[in-house]
């Protein structure tokens, strides 16, 4: 019923009832009809039977057949419509007579072995009904005096069998059955007559109330529902009237609205319009400021690191030399200012580069622990110069190795400590790494550096974050800084995939947390370290700071050996015996060594070995420590490498990666360079530098002079300045290039210039490689013997750097084999997955999943050539180049990798 219309509903609801109704009702009279027709002619059949058999009575007696047959044929014609035959029996079951012949007259005798009935019986059958009614005797009774048997009292002389036809009945059933289905059909009819009528008088008020919304919702509001109805219809008519008028109304003013507001918004578009053009003005005037910041940037960092190169340079010159102690201190505070001030420097451009969003992370192999021992020991001595201890802490998980950028952590790293440093008075400086588990496949390492300095309000942590921010910007702070240092560190922890928070009170010290997603090593990145000997071992340490106490004790329970702490001198005398392998001292207070070498005493006197651990000290103060009997004398914090080796007396490879100094018997001694610069003082330095490192040096003060002297001879390195009068570095590269004397010469830009892209643009325009100023003696030392004559031109063609391959793997030979074999080991991947892309039996997707895995391990095993060529293909890939186009860079890359192995057969046997 929920599928029809309201029309349907009516009409099977008022039909449906009446036919149900009828129906019953006409089946039930029918029957009932049918019942009282039957016992009709049944009761009508004995009330004739009855009398008759008493009438025979007579004539059976007497045999008279006359008379027997005139009152059967009397009664027979009497009743006749429904009477068919009547017959007369003797007492044997035999007929004595009949009215009539009649085709079922056999129905009327008895059964065979079936007595005369006691009283009249009705057998009933489909179209007749036979009676049979006894005739007794009843004469002789009286002659008895006594009471006979019931069965010998009853006189029975035969009996009267009548034939009754239902033919009638069943007509009359069938007339009344008739009637019936006329009258139910009747009220049928009458009922849809009356459903039709009614479902006109419902449905048409609601179609037309139908009509009208439907009006109303197209937007003719001053339709409206016509007609007199009453009840509900009228009460609906009512309030579709009501609504059609309201919303005319709300129609008429929401127009009036909308006509304001287009005014109003034409107004405001009018207003946008000349925003726009002033926005779009104050957007050239913004990038023209840009443009002119960052030739601005680019201008201070060649102006400032031009003579900042010389100072720098000249005093570590200097340093080489035989010099006074007062001397030395004024050269080490020049040289102390000086990289302050570069540190300035690099601090406003490393700004710069975030904020224009162009600094790119590394994302290279790295010894985790080794590069945190770095910063902490270059940050110690400025801590224990305050009488501070400073503690690390590392948590059993932390991985040995990771893939990421080892600068830039090292950088926030050196921010946070070097803080907590400056702003720590007395106390502790504290710095601990965790683990945080997984993310998206890539490790979450959780750094905390905690002190018990000054501290920060809560007003001056909102600010903290702010570029040029200080925490006191008052004109007498104590504490210098550009208040860049912790912007430049949110933004690299930030571009590193994680966050940086802080929570300080004021006077009670301050934890900076900060976290970065990692990638896993593929590979250990450092030796193990010899610990196996000491699992299980007892060891007793003594440390007075808290802190530094539980540095010590958790690294050496993550080296299984039982560790008995002593803080107190009771303690010390209660725990120190013979049962130690090793006993650890911890000393803080370098001014007063007296209890320090009396322990030192006590210890020797039970064990062996006894290692001192003490802020930064004098050669003569370890000197008396080393005399009373120490076997190591180190520098806190605790260096896991130097520590191990302190106790195992097992030598180890302290420097992650160690630098190649160049000796005069080396053959890049008989390099001939020529070194282009236009500032004096730079072009002495560089020169003097020089003269240590290879056989000759010519100089030249601009570009042409360089192009005039390249084309007179020929150098092994060329190293250019950039800015430079009459000619600059770069045209001058270019036309050394054009000429026939110096065209594969390496060509070295040195220029003070630090803005992002600097060293690509350099390398685009024509340089092999870059330097920047000031110039670091190990940098120009790592230039020269990479680009060394003899060696570029022998590597040219064997396609392997294994020198370069060994500064990759820490310089540990047999990690740069290792590393070289596995790279080999991919090779047959590689090549089948490029000869499945060029079938298009794999797809961009798949192909850029092996060559970047591929791309990875070329990072570090000394194949610059063919790491150059993996990453153009991985690009183009991203790029969604197609493989058709890309097979000129996948033939090249093939025919680079069967160069890389046939190198490689050198190195690995």
């Amino acid at each position: 019923m929920t599928k029809h219309g309201l029309k349907a509903r009516v009409i099977a609801l008022t039909i449906i009832p009446t036919i149900v109704i009828g129906t019953l009702l006409a089946a039930y009279f029918t029957f009932n009809r049918y019942q009282q027709l039957e016992d009709l002619v049944i009761e009508q059949a004995r009330s004739i039977a009855d009398p008759l058999a008493i009438a025979a009575e007579i004539g059976m007696q007497q045999k008279n057949r006359r008379y027997l047959r005139n009152l059967i044929g009397v009664t027979h014609r009497k009743h006749s419509p429904s009477i068919v035959t009547i017959a007369i029996y003797k007492a044997d079951n035999t007929m004595f007579m009949n009215s009539n012949y009649d085709r079922n007259i056999g129905r009327l005798k008895l059964q065979k072995d079936k007595p005369i009935p006691e009283a009249t019986e009705v057998e009933v059958f489909d179209n007749y009904i036979v009676v049979r009614t006894p005739i007794i005797g009843e004469d002789n009774l009286s002659d008895y005096p006594l009471p006979l048997p019931l069965e010998e009292q009853s006189n029975k002389l035969g009996y009267v069998a009548m034939l009754v036809s239902t033919d009638r009945a069943l007509l009359l059933q069938f007339r009344d059955t008739s009637s019936a289905i006329f009258i139910v059909l009747l009220g049928i009819v009458i009922s849809i007559i009356f459903s039709f009528r009614q479902v006109k008088n419902v449905t048409e008020p609601i179609t037309s109330m139908v009509k009208a919304v439907d009006k109303i919702r197209e937007g003719r509001l001053d339709t409206r529902v016509h007609g007199s109805f009453t009840g509900e219809l009228g009460m609906l008519k009512n309030g579709i009237n009501s609504m059609a008028k309201s919303m005319s109304e709300y129609h008429e003013e929401m127009q009036q609205s909308i006509d304001q507001a287009t005014s109003d918004l034409r107004e405001t578009l009018e207003q946008i319009e000349i925003q726009n053009v002033e926005l779009d003005m104050a957007k050239k005037r913004a990038q023209e400021a840009a443009r002119v910041k960052s030739e601005f940037l680019a201008n201070m960092s060649h102006e400032l690191r031009t003579p900042l190169n010389g100072v720098i340079g000249f005093a570590r010159q200097l340093l080489k030399t035989s010099l006074s102690p007062s001397q030395t201190d004024y050269l080490q505070t020049i040289e102390k200012s000086a990289n302050n001030l570069l540190n300035i420097i690099n601090d406003i451009l490393d700004f710069s580069k975030l904020e224009a969003g162009k600094l790119v992370l590394e994302n290279i192999p790295f010894a985790l622990r080794d590069t945190v021992d770095e910063v902490i020991t270059l940050l110690a001595p400025s801590a224990h110069d305050k009488d501070l201890e400073i503690s690390l802490m590392v948590d059993h998980d932390v991985p040995s190795g990771a893939v990421g950028d080892p600068l830039r952590f090292q950088q926030v790293l050196t921010n946070l400590i070097g803080n907590a440093i400056k702003f720590t008075e007395m106390g502790n400086v504290e710095i601990q790494m965790s683990m945080m588990g997984e993310q998206d496949g890539k490790l979450i390492l959780k750094t905390m550096v905690s002190d018990t300095g000054i501290g920060i309000s809560e007003k001056q942590q909102a600010q903290l974050f702010e570029a040029f921010g200080q925490a006191d910007t008052s004109i007498t702070r104590r504490y210098g800084g550009t208040g860049l240092g912790l912007v430049i560190t949110q933004k690299l922890v930030q571009q590193m995939g994680g966050e940086i928070e802080l929570v300080s009170s004021l006077n009670h010290g301050s934890t900076f947390w900060f976290t970065i997603a990692l990638d896993a090593s593929p590979m250990p990145m450092s030796d193990p370290l010899p610990i196996s000997s000491l699992k299980s071992q007892p060891v007793l340490v003594f440390e007075a700071d808290e802190f530094s106490a539980r540095s010590f004790s958790q690294q050496l329970q993550q080296w299984k050996m039982q560790v008995f702490l002593a803080q107190t001198t009771e303690r010390w005398h209660d725990l120190l015996s013979d049962r130690y392998q090793n006993i650890i001292i911890g000393h803080s207070d370098n001014t007063h060594i007296g209890p320090l070498l009396k322990r030192v005493t006590e210890a020797k006197e039970y064990c062996d070995s006894v290692v001192v651990y003490l802020n930064t000290a004098s050669p003569e103060t370890k000197a008396d420590i080393l005399a009373r009997g120490a076997t190591k004398v180190l520098t806190k914090p605790v260096n896991q490498r130097k520590f191990a080796a302190a106790l195992t007396d097992i030598q180890v490879d302290i420097e992650p990666s160690p630098v190649i100094k160049i000796t005069p018997d080396d053959k890049q001694s008989r390099l001939k360079v020529m070194a282009v610069d236009d500032n004096p003082a730079n072009l002495k330095l560089i020169s003097a530098m020089l003269d240590d490192l290879v056989a000759e040096v010519t100089t030249a003060t601009n570009g042409r002079e360089a192009v005039d002297k390249s084309n007179e001879q020929t150098f092994d390195i060329i190293f250019m300045d950039i800015q430079m009068p009459i000619l600059d570095g770069i045209s001058a590269c270019q036309m050394i290039r054009k000429g026939d004397t110096n065209q594969t010469t390496p060509i070295i830009a040195v220029t003070a210039h630090a803005i992002a892209g600097e060293r690509e643009k350099l390398i685009d325009q024509g340089m092999d490689d870059y330097l920047s100023k000031p110039i670091d003696e190990k940098m120009l030392i790592q230039i020269i013997e990479k680009w060394a004559t003899d060696s570029h031109e022998q590597q040219g063609e064997m396609h392997l750097d294994w020198e370069l391959a060994l500064r990759q793997s820490a310089g540990k030979p047999d990690l740069a084999k290792e590393m070289l074999t596995m790279l080999v080991d991919s090779f047959s991947e590689v090549e089948s997955a490029i000869d499945k892309a060029m079938k298009q039996e794999i797809d961009n997707q798949g192909l850029d999943a092996v060559i970047h895995k591929f791309h990875g391990g070329c990072s570090y095993s000394g194949v610059p050539q063919l790491q150059k060529l993996a990453a153009l293909v991985e690009t183009e890939l991203k790029k969604g180049i197609d493989i058709d186009d890309l097979e000129p860079e996948l033939f090249e890359l093939m025919d680079e990798i069967k160069k890389v192995e046939q190198a490689a057969e050198t190195f690995l046997g």
